[in-house]
């Protein structure tokens, strides 16, 4: 979703913005829930977040909506707002990390998988399953802070955009041993009564799935970056 208004003249133009970045928040729940999620998916929704995000910032850097949310009694919300997107910054580029290190066992398995050596291939596809589990582990320590219907609409926004970015890493990390680990007879299964059946497209296909959704991540995690940017200049006003 793009988002160009810049004019402090019109408040109402901030106002249906405002109402359009819900709509599409909302969007993307749904876009999310479906049962039939796949890797695509979530890459779509990263991406899809990241550009609410940029949405959010141009409202926020208007001259109109950086002086009311400056004011005493909204500071202190841009000040835990503030607190809690250090959290989701650090627990994207720790999701970054993670996959960096998934599509580096893909490249290794490959490289195993030439060799014909099945013994290396399942301890490998063990690795990547441990890994993939492993990528879980930071959203258990996550604590959700939802908006209240006291704080300004801006920081509603940025509260419900930071719970969807928790609610889009979360879902994706639960369903990469999913997606790599799958049923008998999926094109992602890799392990069959402890013999090894997938093909080298197969591989090549994870690893690409691999770096689009670190590559979306990124672009999730730059958009954050620059948001806590314009939370820092608000409170330096």
């Amino acid at each position: 979703m793009a988002c160009h208004q810049r004019s402090a003249s019109l408040p109402s133009i901030t106002h249906s913005t405002e109402s359009k970045v819900e709509v599409e928040l909302q969007g993307l729940q749904t876009h999310i829930s479906s049962p039939s999620v796949t890797i695509d998916t979530m890459c779509d929704g990263l991406r899809r977040l990241g550009d609410i995000y940029n949405c959010i910032e141009e409202i926020m850097n208007l001259p109109s909506n950086q002086a009311g949310l400056s004011l005493r009694r909204n500071k202190k919300m841009v000040e835990e707002e503030l607190e809690r997107s250090l959290v989701l910054i650090d627990l994207c580029n720790s999701m970054q990390e993670n996959l960096a290190h998934l599509k580096m066992s893909t490249q290794e398995l490959q490289l195993v998988l030439k060799r014909g050596d099945d013994a290396a291939v399942q301890l490998k596809v063990e690795s990547f399953i441990r890994l993939a589990k492993q990528a879980q582990k930071p959203f258990k320590k996550i604590t959700s802070s939802k908006a209240t219907a006291e704080d300004c609409r801006l920081v509603r926004l940025l509260a419900e955009a930071r719970e969807m970015s928790v609610t889009l890493l979360e879902s994706t990390s639960n369903l990469l041993p999913k997606q790599f680990a799958a049923t008998k007879g999926s094109k992602w299964s890799l392990v069959q009564k402890r013999k090894v059946v997938c093909e080298e497209e197969q591989l090549q296909e994870l690893e690409r799935s691999m770096g689009d959704l670190e590559n979306s991540v990124e672009f999730l995690f730059r958009r954050l970056i620059q948001s806590r940017v314009s939370l820092l200049n608000v409170l330096s006003l």
